[in-house]
């Protein structure tokens, strides 16, 4: 299978080309440029291996949980070229794609993941590296970091990785046998391995159904509920 994967989730953007083992991935981190960038890095990609759109079998990307902007643009963009094309959508997790990313640091076992969502929050998913591919054992969840503990306890976690490490690790309120794995980012090349294989047992969609996975639905309170001191849930 060809497959493009697309990932804007977070403040970097990135597309990685997938064709059998061979990966080809572009990334750039510059802030606030995911819909100027993503379209040039998918051409490079194509570009680079003598390819075309035309040329594809399938087209990912990173469905969240992440940054409402971001994953409006993987997904537009995502859902133009499958609607042009005529192919299927693989939408993947990114939390999935946290992963995986994790393993190939070095993580085994059940892992928790915890991704920065801003506004002194993570989202957090528990996976079992057991498989190929990480299972998800939780659905995405919104949370303080002071929570993220218990909910490693309560699925036995023996390591934590992801963004939210980087920011919040001694909120986190881990045991001091979970290992901790920070520096773990994952892009369109964690998206495009995943996605192959979701695409190999029919797990895609169209792409007038394609769509984000938000978790958090809400990114700010008015003026009235921040002065009662309400907080987003």
């Amino acid at each position: 299978m060809r497959l493009i994967a697309l990932d804007t989730a977070t403040e970097s953007v990135s597309a990685a080309l997938l064709e059998g083992e061979e990966l080809t991935v572009r990334l750039e981190t510059e802030r606030n440029r995911h819909t100027e960038r993503l379209l040039p890095l998918v051409d490079e990609v194509l570009k680079e291996k003598g390819l075309t759109a035309a040329d594809l079998d399938a087209v990912a990307f990173g469905a969240g949980p992440g940054a409402f902007t971001g994953l409006r643009v993987a997904c537009g963009v995502a859902q133009g070229l499958a609607w042009a094309l005529e192919k299927p959508v693989v939408a993947v997790s990114n939390l999935q794609a946290a992963a995986l990313r994790a393993r190939a640091a070095g993580a085994a076992g059940v892992v928790l993941i915890a991704l920065d969502a801003r506004m002194g929050e993570c989202y957090v998913g528990v996976y079992d590296l057991t498989d190929a591919m990480p299972r998800a054992l939780t659905e995405p969840e919104l949370v303080k970091p002071e929570d993220a503990g218990e909910i490693a306890a309560r699925h036995g976690c023996t390591v934590a990785a992801g963004s939210g490490l980087d920011l919040y690790a001694e909120k986190l309120g881990l045991a001091q046998t979970v290992k901790v794995i920070c520096g773990v980012s994952p892009d369109a090349g964690d998206i495009a391995r995943i996605a192959v294989e979701m695409a190999s047992r029919g797990e895609t969609t169209t792409a007038a159904l394609a769509s984000p996975v938000y978790v958090r639905n809400r990114v700010a309170l008015t003026i009235e509920e921040r002065a009662r001191g309400e907080r987003l849930q």
